[in-house]
């Protein structure tokens, strides 16, 4: 496993139960044996895709696991429907507890990030007897609504997310395909805009009049971004998970009194302290859901957690894993 090489890792594509057929990397140790050997599911965000955790693959497989990490619905290889019902987390939890079926394993270790950690929260409530521990990065975990609020009435009261308005516009898919270079330039912090483009407004402007100036501190190298690329030329799909607030409201408020995270469930949060999507203060909230929450946020770092601070998350996770799956069963089939 050579993490700037994809083609290093091994590659498998599945057809699941639900329907979907899924691409993944599933990486096993040398001395795997599907009786003992644990495993870790990897959920990865926006704008990203299995590579996201090309840094973390190796060091924790030559630690015995195995590591299950697979491209979400709309991303790489994996199926792209068109509408946006499709992408809701209950849709895409059942996903993920349907690949780990097709793969032979009854409980994993589930992490995601960005996207991906808001999507393990609600596996975690909708499937909570497939999970040995779970940790989010980026997103701390909020618990489903009691009442509706509209993506907009949200960016009222968190105007840090008011880039989310634009994604949630079915107009930004041809203008992000036509930009995306620049928008993945942006992402990825390989340019510096004149404008915050996390408020509302300033991304699409930013994006079309192609604002940014090289910023030095570039977390992809260009023949990373040129993979990049290559993997998200299709845009409708990922931009379909910020257009599904009001489905996911309805699939969590026919439950919401009998949804919540597991009591015994290990949690693991970690953050930067420099990342708007997810801040400090938001994680610290999180406690009063979680009993068994351990939360780490990184100073001087922003939202690329996989990136920005690649060995401290590999041992973090490692060292966290070790702590609480002393003891437990392997969660084998």
């Amino acid at each position: 496993m050579n993490p700037p090489d994809p083609t290093s890792f091994a590659h498998r594509t599945e057809r699941l139960s639900t329907g979907r057929t899924y691409h993944f990397v599933d990486q096993k140790p040398s001395d795997y044996d599907p009786e003992t050997t644990r495993t870790i599911l990897c959920v990865h965000g926006f704008p990203d895709c299995w590579y996201g955790w090309r840094y973390q693959i190796g060091p924790w497989v030559r630690k015995g696991y195995r590591v299950v990490v697979p491209d979400m619905l709309g991303y790489g290889d994996t199926d792209k429907p068109h509408d946006f019902n499709e992408y809701t987390t209950k849709r895409l939890s059942d996903d993920l507890a349907a690949l780990l079926d097709a793969i032979g394993v009854q409980k994993a270790v589930i992490i995601g990030h960005d996207w991906g950690a808001y999507t393990v929260s609600r596996f975690a409530l909708w499937h909570p007897n497939r999970l040995l521990a779970l940790a989010m990065l980026s997103v701390p975990y909020r618990p489903p609504a009691p009442a509706y609020a509209s993506l907009e009435d949200i960016v009222k009261q968190v105007p840090q997310y008011g880039y989310q308005l634009y994604f949630a516009d079915p107009s930004s898919t041809k203008e992000i395909e036509d930009n995306l270079s620049h928008f993945l330039d942006l992402m990825y912090g390989r340019v510096r805009s004149s404008k915050r483009f996390v408020i509302e407004g300033n991304l699409r402007e930013v994006l079309l009049t192609k604002d940014g100036v090289p910023s030095g501190k570039a977390l992809l190298n260009d023949e990373e971004l040129r993979y990049y690329k290559t993997q998200l030329q299709d845009m409708q799909g990922p931009l379909n998970y910020y257009r599904t607030t009001k489905a996911r409201f309805d699939e969590e408020h026919v439950v919401n009194d009998s949804l919540g995270i597991r009591a015994d469930l290990p949690v693991l949060c970690l953050g930067g302290a420099n990342d708007s999507t997810g801040t400090p203060e938001q994680m610290e909230s999180s406690r009063r859901f979680i009993p068994q929450l351990q939360a780490t946020t990184f100073e001087g770092v922003g939202h690329w957690l996989m990136l920005e601070v690649r060995q401290e998350v590999t041992e973090k996770v490692l060292s966290w894993l070790n702590e609480v799956l002393s003891g437990q069963p392997t969660g084998k089939l």
